[in-house]
């Protein structure tokens, strides 16, 4: 009975352990780099926004990025009337989970969602996007080195090419798409970026704000010493 107690106590630990680790390549940091988010945000709207919502993102948060509601409207609204709308598609869920197998998920928090002890969500979406192969027996024609029988086609398959898993299980490019490899590395990297954003649009705001406060605390750390020993030193 002790014996078995402590199987079951370590099995999750050695369940684990024994997981094949992920590799993932790391994703370039765009979130200073209004240009790379704007330019993330336009793929966003023209690639993903057919089939993933981000329901809890308003178009006007946009403005965030250097976007003005003008330039909002003119290029990136195509499904919704005003700026405070947010993010949302036409496509019923029941609708997409017939046609894919399992309805599209909402696109706001993934880079904060696909984050693991293999790296972070942002890590995943860039090598994610950047593993598409061609595979003739799964549904779409499209598999994944990442997410294995992922339901969702490779719809940047123009910009990138036609990629081929060899014996080796690498990856090769068979057929060039219209962007080189570093071109398309680029774009993914931006897009990814736009996730990240509006994961947290906040996220830099809030990284600013706390420097601000640790710079304030320092500083009244050495006035609140001072103090004190101003207090005490007659008692010392």
């Amino acid at each position: 009975m002790k014996k078995l107690f402590i199987s079951l106590l370590f099995m999750p630990v050695l369940a684990w352990a024994s997981g094949e680790a992920l590799h993932l390549d790391r994703a370039p940091n765009r979130l200073n780099d209004q240009a790379a988010l704007q330019n993330g945000a336009k793929v966003f709207v023209n690639y993903c926004l057919n089939c993933h919502s981000a329901s809890y993102m308003r178009y006007n948060r946009l403005k965030d990025i250097g976007l003005t509601d003008q330039q909002i409207k003119d290029n990136l609204m195509f499904t919704a009337d005003k700026v405070g709308e947010t993010m949302s598609v036409a496509m019923r869920g029941d609708e997409s989970k017939e046609w894919f197998g399992v309805a599209p998920p909402d696109l706001t928090v993934i880079a904060r969602a696909r984050a693991s002890g293999d790296g972070s969500g942002a890590d995943w979406l860039y090598t994610y996007l950047r593993s598409f192969y061609r595979d003739s027996e799964r549904p779409t024609g499209w598999n994944n080195t990442v997410f294995a029988n992922v339901g969702m086609p490779h719809v940047l398959w123009e910009l990138q090419g036609e990629q081929v898993l060899g014996a080796d299980h690498k990856l090769s490019l068979a057929k060039p798409g219209k962007l080189k490899p570093e071109e398309y590395d680029e774009m993914v990297a931006d897009l990814v970026g736009f996730l990240q954003y509006m994961g947290e649009p906040a996220a830099m705001q809030r990284k600013s704000l706390g420097w601000m406060v640790l710079v304030f605390l320092g500083v009244l750390l050495v006035l609140s010493y001072a103090l004190k020993r101003e207090f005490w030193k007659d008692i010392h």
